[in-house]
């Protein structure tokens, strides 16, 4: 089981989609948010993300293509 802290910054032309909803349900992950703010702009998120290895590397894949920008912390 993987443990993640990572912050993601949501760019506003995708506030209409449950980018948030989607991982959990494609991806067999649990995840904590910490923290979050949303805007008619844009969107952040603090989240901890836990999951199988190959699960979480195929959500930050997701994340990744949908171009939101994903910096992982330690």
């Amino acid at each position: 089981m993987e443990e993640i802290k990572m912050e993601l910054f949501i760019p506003g032309e995708l506030k209409e989609e449950p980018i948030i909803c989607d991982m959990i349900r494609n991806y067999d992950i649990s995840m904590k948010i910490v923290e979050a703010s949303f805007s008619t702009e844009s969107g952040w998120a603090y989240l901890v993300v836990r999951g199988d290895k190959a699960e979480v590397e195929d959500m930050l894949t997701f994340l990744r293509e949908k171009h939101i920008q994903v910096d992982i912390r330690q």
